[in-house]
């Protein structure tokens, strides 16, 4: 349910719902932050559903409504070296749903960091690798799904781009994700899962992986772009018939989506729409973002 675009999804948030491409570049694309240069982004991100996946059975329930997620995110890229880059991302979440007696929750979640580097470039292709961690920054509730922000694990990262880009400013990406994901700690002293009782409060999270193709066009001024991206978990179970969804189901996403960016000096103004296409013990999600970003170089003799 929510965790569905929470926790995975604010794993594959910055890859499938807030991709800022250009000048607020981002950990799944080809564009890097000059040397001394600093990119910064406030951002806000919509994403509800009324219809979920029950392990392969779409279902709704009334007795939740329609369940949202909003969140505001800022994100800063800055430019070690030209092909060198640090990422650093940290959202606040609230959740609610339209019906029911579950309360909503909010606070501060993960901080996420990313190192980005070019490995190669030639004649309009280009490879890159991407090493990131992921640490809970509050002591938010993560056995209370569907309202949960997070999931309070601790996660690590490596991503491999690869881009190619027509001199006309038309460019193909496509990237792919592994992420290890630490076990967590929750508030009782068993639960089922994968069919058993488990006689303790350690939860093992299941690893994840993304992959997605990105087509677009980038010029000046202005970017647009669509996109198809999956997410799946390495293991896991299914929610259990008319019981809550737990932290370790097997949840798995395919969703495509469009963006759009308009540059003007310093200053960029971004949006994005995306829908949850296929998927198993998810929500049917659709969502969408808006942000402003501007950018300052710290580099004199480049000013």
């Amino acid at each position: 349910m929510k965790f569905f675009i929470q926790k995975q999804i604010f794993h594959i948030l910055f890859t499938l719902l807030l991709p800022f491409s250009a000048m607020a570049q981002m950990p799944h694309d080809a564009i890097y932050m000059p040397k001394k240069t600093l990119c910064t982004a406030l951002m806000y991100g919509n994403s509800s559903f009324s219809e979920y996946w029950e392990g392969i059975l779409l279902r709704d329930n009334p007795n939740m409504g329609i369940n949202t997620m909003q969140n505001y995110t800022i994100m800063s890229a800055y430019g070690v070296t030209d092909k060198l880059n640090v990422i650093a991302t940290l959202p606040h979440i609230t959740t609610n749903n339209s019906a029911g007696n579950l309360l909503g929750q909010k606070g501060l979640q993960d901080l996420s960091i990313w190192l980005k580097y070019k490995a190669l470039e030639k004649n309009g292709f280009s490879l890159h690798s991407v090493l990131g961690v992921s640490t809970p920054t509050t002591n938010y509730v993560p056995d209370f799904l569907p309202m949960s922000i997070g999931l309070q694990s601790k996660t690590a990262s490596g991503k491999i781009i690869a881009n190619y880009t027509h001199k006309m400013g038309l460019y193909l990406t496509a990237h792919g994700t592994y992420t290890l994901r630490s076990n967590i700690r929750i508030d009782r002293d068993a639960y089922q899962a994968n069919g058993k009782v488990i006689n303790s409060n350690d939860v093992a999270i299941p690893n994840a992986a993304d992959a997605a193709i990105r087509l677009g066009i980038l010029k000046k001024m202005f970017q647009a772009e669509i996109f198809v991206n999956h997410f799946t978990c390495i293991s896991g179970d299914n929610i259990r018939r008319n019981d809550m969804p737990f932290p370790t189901n097997n949840m798995q996403a395919t969703a495509a989506g469009f963006y759009g960016k308009f540059q003007y000096k310093n200053i960029g103004l971004t949006g994005q729409v995306s829908q949850v296409l296929e998927g198993l013990n998810v929500g049917k999600s659709l969502s969408y973002s808006v942000g402003l970003l501007w950018q300052m170089n710290f580099d004199k003799a480049k000013k």
